[in-house]
């Protein structure tokens, strides 16, 4: 019985660090976009994510 005294104010602890870091997610918008990195990874990316340099034209004077 006397480890009640002990346990349930470190549950509550726990707890509350468990609902600060809930409203934490929610305030800086990680739920914000929950479809988006799933259809991105879908989508074919045309463009090289390494530009090239451009080529030289060998333009005989």
């Amino acid at each position: 019985m006397d480890i009640l005294f002990l346990l349930i104010p470190i549950s509550l602890i726990i707890m509350g660090i468990a609902i600060a870091v809930f409203l934490w997610a929610v305030r800086s918008g990680q739920f914000e976009d929950l479809e988006g990195p799933a259809h991105r990874i879908l989508m074919d990316d045309d463009d090289p994510r390494i530009p090239r340099k451009p080529q030289l034209k060998d333009d005989p004077d």
